[in-house]
């Protein structure tokens, strides 16, 4: 005990002198911190690194915070706009950005422009301006298109800015037209059609400059930062001073306010150091994870703060009792909390979900409010506001009459009132909801946990797409990306989420679950009586492709229409599709769509997939593998 107390007492006096000789020479190399995602470049001033509960105040321009996700440094744009940042060249002020939306795509269809804004950024003279139109009804002849990016009689076509045909109305002519810009080096005249998907791959340089309410502090040989407290802006000077403008006139007295605090500073570290060596074996488990919990929390707070809806309501926990009448009707109960009804102030009808304090991380939370955040469609469950309050946290959402699908898919409890066209429009509307999440919004939705109970029903049976507690957000052409856990429900999982040898998981992973349900839909219609139980989900679907493949109607029961069995055959066979084993030979959402609206004749039965999810005991006994 002695020799720790001694140690605390030389390292608090060698703290005291190495702050009181560098008091005078504060560098902002040691002023600003150099951070680091996982991969990418190393985040300096005039960069910042929001990580964590933001600090009372940092130095770096306000407009270039940085955050992590995934291991890769993320630039964000308004409106909400994500991009890479692959590249960060201090001496030259420059930075090389990648679209989230578009990365490593093979056939990347850009989404938006660049909106820099009134942000101290320009684009760098390295880059050139890519003009795309999409979906072109009229065209002049020869002119070559993008094939990959054409459908039906429709085209789409990419020419250097500037150099569409001349005499031809494009705008007039196509649906949309996108500017994304490049670097010029990465595509010429006459190879653009083979080379702007690796020049949007590559992407482009924004040269940065001082902002105008930073240029009086660098002036003056200070670095600028940012009071979040305060809500100002800050100049830390070379004499370890911080003012509100410049560090011209900085006098002594601050060196020796600042000699002084060091001293006391390092007195007080020493008593600190000293009474943890004689209480540190008294410190109750309890506190430990009491301060654990709320650094847990503090990281979800700043999180919500810099990346979270801005346009939904946040609520306070007393309004959420009010909204519910202190939790007094449930609706239901997940693995992460309840689900209660509740009323808001204008007598509008509301889902509230609870989650439970001790469960995980919080990152459930997140995921549930960051990712529906981004969103709007018709077929994506509405979150109307949110609450945060340390541990206390819980979701607003629209409120579904008709509860989830799980009801009229439940063997034991089939309701009898959903007719095929019924079902064929509920299962139309879920997949254009996985449609827009995976290709629809601004940064690429994987929800993982597709499954009956997850998809709600309004008072017109228009199906919603909900609980989002274990969706993983990742740019559009990130087409494969990394999980060292497996996640969703036994009997939907695909099976590479939960063995890697079977491909990599992608958006096809929520393909899989959505081929699960429809034929789940299929077979409790038909009140099929699965003979397996613990591996009900392999069962099926073996069952059901031979079926489809020795009786052509499918027509199980007598006095099924021509019209009903042609459903039942279009959703057998989409389902089929999405579930085949390799996810590269399952169709991406936008096809299942246009398979669901298109006439049977044009089908064609899929190859037999010889194998499924994991069964309920195979998970359980940990024999699957979660292996990248």
């Amino acid at each position: 005990m002695f020799k720790l107390a001694f140690a605390c007492f030389v390292s608090a006096l060698f703290l005291c002198f190495i702050i009181s000789s560098g008091s005078h020479n504060t560098s902002s190399s040691t002023t600003c911190p150099t951070y680091r995602c996982t991969n990418g470049p190393n985040i300096s001033y005039p960069f910042w690194l929001a990580r964590g509960s933001p600090p009372d105040q940092y130095c770096g321009y306000q407009e270039l915070g940085l955050i992590c996700y995934d291991g890769d440094p993320i630039f964000s744009l308004p409106p909400g706009l994500y991009y890479y940042v692959k590249d960060i060249d201090y001496e030259n002020h420059s930075l090389k950005l990648v679209d989230a939306d578009t990365a490593n795509q093979t056939c990347p269809r850009a989404l938006h422009n660049v909106p820099v804004g009134n942000l101290p950024l320009s684009h760098s003279p390295l880059n050139k301006n890519l003009s795309f139109y999409y979906n072109c009804s009229g065209y002049p002849s020869g002119v070559p298109f993008i094939e990959c990016l054409s459908s039906g009689v429709n085209r789409s076509f990419v020419f250097e800015m500037g150099n569409e045909t001349k005499g031809f109305d494009w705008d007039e002519n196509c649906q949309v037209n996108v500017v994304v810009t490049v670097m010029k080096d990465e595509v010429t005249s006459d190879g653009l059609m083979s080379e702007f998907a690796g020049a949007m791959n590559e992407g482009f340089v924004l040269d940065w400059q001082t902002p105008t309410s930073c240029a009086e502090c660098e002036a003056s040989d200070g670095v600028c930062g940012y009071s979040n407290t305060k809500k100002e802006l800050l100049c830390f000077c070379k004499d370890g001073s911080t003012t509100s403008n410049n560090c011209q006139g900085g006098s002594s007295s601050s060196s020796s306010r600042l000699i002084i605090g060091s001293i006391a500073g390092g007195i007080g570290a020493l008593l600190i150091c000293i009474t943890i060596c004689i209480f540190r074996r008294k410190l109750s488990p309890i506190v430990s994870k009491h301060w654990k919990a709320k650094k847990v929390d503090q990281d979800i707070e700043a999180f919500i703060r810099n990346n979270g809806p801005q346009a939904i309501k946040r609520y306070s926990y007393s309004e959420i009792k009010k909204v519910t009448n202190s939790f007094k009707s449930k609706l239901g109960q997940g693995g992460y909390g309840q689900v209660y009804k509740g009323n808001l102030n204008n007598n509008c009808p509301v889902a509230v979900k609870v989650l439970n304090a001790s469960k995980g991380n919080g990152q459930e939370f997140l995921n549930e409010v960051v990712s529906i955040g981004r969103t709007s469609h018709v077929n994506v469950v509405n979150l109307l506001g949110f609450c945060l309050e340390g541990q206390k946290k819980a979701l607003i959402y629209e409120f579904m009459p008709n509860g989830s699908l799980e009801k009229f898919t439940h063997k034991k409890n089939f309701e009898t009132n959903l007719s095929w066209e019924r079902l064929h429009k509920i299962a139309e509307g879920i997949a254009k909801g996985l449609e827009y999440l995976h290709k629809g919004c601004n940064t690429r939705i994987l929800h993982f946990d597709i499954k009956p109970s997850n998809i709600l029903l309004d008072k017109n049976f228009c199906p919603k797409i909900a609980d989002f507690g274990l969706a993983k957000l990742c740019s559009e052409t990130h087409s494969i990306i990394s999980m060292h856990d497996a996640r969703g429900t036994i009997g939907y999982i695909a099976p590479e989420v939960w063995n890697r040898n079977f491909g990599g998981v992608s958006h096809k992973s929520d393909v899989y679950s959505y081929g699960m349900l429809i034929l789940e839909i299929v077979g409790a219609k038909q009140n099929i009586r699965n003979e397996a139980s613990d591996s009900s989900e392999t069962y099926f679907p073996h069952w059901i492709y031979k079926h489809i493949e020795v009786e052509s109607n499918l027509a199980w029961h007598d006095g099924m229409s021509i019209e009903e069995n042609e459903i039942c055959k279009k959703m057998v066979i989409v389902g089929l599709w999405c579930i085949q084993t390799i996810p590269s030979n399952r169709p991406p959402m936008s096809k299942v769509v246009e398979m669901l609206e298109g006439s049977i004749e044009q089908l064609q039965i899929p190859p037999k997939p010889f194998m499924f999810s994991p069964t309920k005991t195979e998970v359980e006994s940990g024999t699957t593998s979660n292996s990248d």
